[in-house]
């Protein structure tokens, strides 16, 4: 027997330069663990989200995954979507089925796992949260992971936000303070439980829809919600997408720390392409201070947190695992970050006698 719900239809618009996060809701009628197909496709006035003149504004929500509803009480759902146009071909917005085409090309052989760490800033009353006018707090580097009133603001929020991740069956890993004290970053990816799958789709999908509920929790605790690359200018941190970058080659013992080098080969071939890619306002974080690379160069090290690629000390001793590209700024699509990274394995796949990173 079906049951009916609100469902929250979520998307990504056509904002330029930076994508944002649209949601509409309606009730409708379906069974108790659903899968996409259960909702119907919905359109939407195009026009009015940078998706559609209005002289032919009709556009297209297409379910794609469906997660559990944190914040209305009861059984309800959020539902991610495509974009469609109304002839039902993907939309020039749609970064997700650039995604899909690329892993459709290196799944099967690599399995690409991601994990992102989604940075951000809360403001209130047009200052980061522990920020007076005419005054400043702490340096840079007392609020990192810190505890107390002094150092740190917005943990209820953070508390909140971390809790309707869980309910809402997003790959929540852990969150921790950041270089400001309203500043904060969230995990999001893999976490090692038994049956979860980290791939490149599903942990893309799940930081948009952690976004969404970062902006709804802002909503409902009276705070606002940047993912600005360089929220406050001078000696303070910017706001990151740090990215975990994993394959079978990688993941393979004795042999992936081999495969992380030749796939960092491939990502020096392309960083300048990579950087246009990584988010609006890149340069203004990634100046070589604060644990950033310099956006002109490109460089990597073992436990280096100021190079654009860094191989985790464990992954160094173990010889297999994963590496950290930190490049991208807070408010980059992860759709296209994935895409960028995917498509650095289908670079070395195209070379003759390689294998993939």
């Amino acid at each position: 027997m079906n049951n009916i719900v609100f469902a929250e239809y979520l998307w990504i618009d056509g904002t330029r330069p930076t994508a944002q996060l649209r949601s509409r809701a309606r009730v409708v009628s379906v069974p108790g663990n659903p899968a996409p197909a259960d909702f119907p496709s919905w359109g939407f006035d195009g026009s009015s989200t940078g998706q559609a003149s209005s002289d032919n504004a009709d556009c297209l929500l297409q379910p794609v995954r469906v997660y559990r509803d944190p914040l209305r009480p009861g059984h309800h759902f959020l539902v991610l979507c495509e974009v469609l146009a109304a002839d039902g071909r993907p939309h020039s917005s749609n970064k997700r089925i650039q995604l899909r085409a690329l892993l459709d090309i290196v799944a099967a052989n690599e399995s690409p796992w991601l994990g992102f760490e989604q940075q951000y800033t809360l403001f209130e009353s047009g200052l980061p949260l522990g920020f007076e006018p005419g005054s400043n707090p702490r340096p840079q580097g007392s609020h990192y992971c810190a505890v107390g009133g002094d150092c740190i603001r917005g943990r209820d929020f953070v508390d909140t936000h971390a809790t309707a991740c869980v309910k809402a069956g997003i790959l929540f890993y852990g969150s921790n303070g950041g270089g400001m004290p309203g500043q904060w970053e969230f995990q999001v990816g893999q976490r090692g439980f038994r049956g979860e799958d980290p791939g490149a789709l599903r942990v893309a999908d799940d930081l948009w829809v952690a976004r969404y509920l970062l902006y709804r929790c802002g909503e409902r605790l009276g705070v606002s919600v940047s993912l600005d690359p360089k929220p406050v200018p001078g000696d303070w941190a910017g706001a990151g997408l740090h990215t975990s970058f994993s394959t079978l080659s990688t993941r393979n013992p004795g042999l992936g720390l081999a495969a992380i080098y030749r796939l960092i080969d491939i990502l020096e071939e392309v960083h300048a392409d990579h950087l246009r890619h990584y988010g609006e306002r890149l340069a203004e974080r990634l100046t070589g201070r604060q644990s950033t690379s310099d956006f002109a160069a490109f460089s990597y090290g073992v436990a280096h947190r100021g190079a654009s690629i860094r191989i985790p000390q464990s992954v160094a001793q173990q010889g297999q695992g994963y590496l950290e590209d930190r490049r991208p700024g807070a408010n980059a699509d992860p759709y296209v970050v994935a895409s960028c990274l995917v498509g650095a394995i289908g670079r070395l796949l195209s070379k003759p006698g390689e294998r993939a990173a």
